[in-house]
């Protein structure tokens, strides 16, 4: 009971338990307080021991395996953040469902003042129900995977903007259908129920299934796609701690990303209009113009080009001597610094420190950690374009050769260097 109490009390006023997600979320917060706390002071060349300080090569050294070190901790820290998180998600996934249940149910309310209620809102709310029940057991079995949104988050532990629009065209497809079954079996004449079916034929719903069709190929197609690039090295994917709404608007990076968004915004107008046309016109399936679905249909394949065209692999365009002000000119000899010089050495999504510091160079047959050298707010070393390693020792004079091996996985071009004695 004791240990109890104290746990509700610092839950109160930032537990670090881990056991809960306040606990989590505090315990990530503290740890990269901490971090960025160290890489700053280290920038400013405080806390160095005395018996490194001598020499610049075996600071730099030192200073990267502090900052690693620390870095593997804020990496745990926000992996329990995002496990924590998605169990708390599902059940605020279950609040959204039925909170847009009630609201239906009071919109259906408000507007029957003065008409009357009819069969078409009695069959919209149970349709709402059942959709809702179906949806509370998806969340259910899929509680630790953020419940409701589960099939919607990627491999990469991200949301996945093709499975979402997706899925929330599917979703209006099921409730659309659900509800003139319902209203088929409350029809009480045979001239109702055949001005029902006739709803669904193929005529007036044809833009409508264009629409689902072509939409869940494209999620189907993106998820080949990504997979098979990944796996020939083409596309550097990296694991997001936790999934975000902004993914379903933004590169694995957190920045802006116009197929995606346009995407969304399209098929979000869309789907609004579908579900006017589903309440205007009830005895139908929603009527979809021609015109509004071949809109759909250029923002579906905008977004398809856009994932073929994204990404790339590393490559090194040259590797340098790295000079500093005063040094002379010289070729590459062991114990020096090179300047390796290309593109997508940082994939999107690994700018986190520990991500960073698991980037290798490989000279020879010796693999090279790239050091962390740190800045107030970030590092100069690694970025996306630059690498500064040293050649150790174990190099043997001659030519070898360099390549880089991102936190990804993939591998680079080789670039041949010679190093003197």
């Amino acid at each position: 009971m004791a240990v109890q109490v104290a746990r509700q009390e610092a839950h109160g006023g930032g537990c670090t338990c881990g056991d809960c997600p306040h606990g989590a979320r505090e315990g990530h917060r503290r740890a990269v307080a901490e971090f960025s706390a160290k890489r700053d002071g280290l920038a400013a060349g405080h806390g160095l021991p005395a018996a490194v300080a001598y020499s610049a090569g075996a600071s730099r050294q030192w200073v990267s395996d502090e900052l690693t070190q620390s870095a593997v901790t804020v990496a745990e820290r926000s992996r329990e953040e995002g496990v924590a998180w998605l169990q708390l998600l599902w059940r605020r996934t279950l609040f959204t469902v039925w909170g847009l249940a009630g609201a239906l149910l009071l919109l259906q309310a408000l507007t029957a003042i003065g008409v009357g209620w009819t069969s078409a809102r009695t069959a919209g709310m149970l349709t709402a129900v059942l959709v809702g029940a179906l949806l509370t057991g998806v969340a259910y079995v899929h509680r630790s995977r953020g419940g409701v949104l589960a099939p919607l988050i990627g491999e990469d532990n991200r949301l996945s903007t093709s499975r979402a629009v997706a899925g929330a065209w599917v979703l209006l497809a099921a409730y659309s259908v659900l509800f003139l079954g319902w209203e088929l079996a409350f029809a009480g004449t045979h001239r109702a129920r055949d001005t029902l079916l006739a709803g669904l034929e193929l005529g007036r719903s044809a833009a409508l299934l264009t629409v689902i069709g072509v939409i869940c190929l494209v999620a189907v197609v993106v998820r080949r796609t990504v997979a098979v690039r990944v796996a020939e090295q083409e596309l550097q994917k990296v694991r997001a701690d936790r999934p975000r709404a902004a993914d379903l608007l933004t590169d694995d990076a957190g920045r802006g990303n116009f197929a995606d968004a346009q995407y969304v915004v399209v098929s979000a107008a869309a789907l609004l209009f579908a579900a006017v046309s589903l309440a205007r016109h009830p005895g139908r399936l929603p009527d979809l113009p021609w015109g509004l679905g071949l809109l759909v249909l250029v923002s579906a394949v905008t977004y398809l080009a856009g994932k073929y065209a994204e990404g790339g692999r590393p490559v090194i365009h040259s590797v340098v001597r790295a000079r500093e002000a005063g040094d002379l000119d010289a070729p590459i000899r062991t114990g020096d610094d090179i300047e390796i010089r290309g593109a997508g050495f940082v994939p999107p999504g690994a700018q986190s420190p520990d991500r960073l510091a698991r980037m290798v160079v490989r000279i020879g047959p010796v693999h090279v950690h790239v050091p962390l050298v740190p800045v107030p707010g970030g590092f100069t070393n690694p970025t996306d374009a630059v690498l500064t390693v040293p050649v150790p020792a174990d190099v043997e004079p001659g030519r070898v050769e360099v390549q880089v091996v991102t936190a990804a996985g993939a591998e680079t071009n080789r670039c041949t260097i010679e190093v003197t004695d």
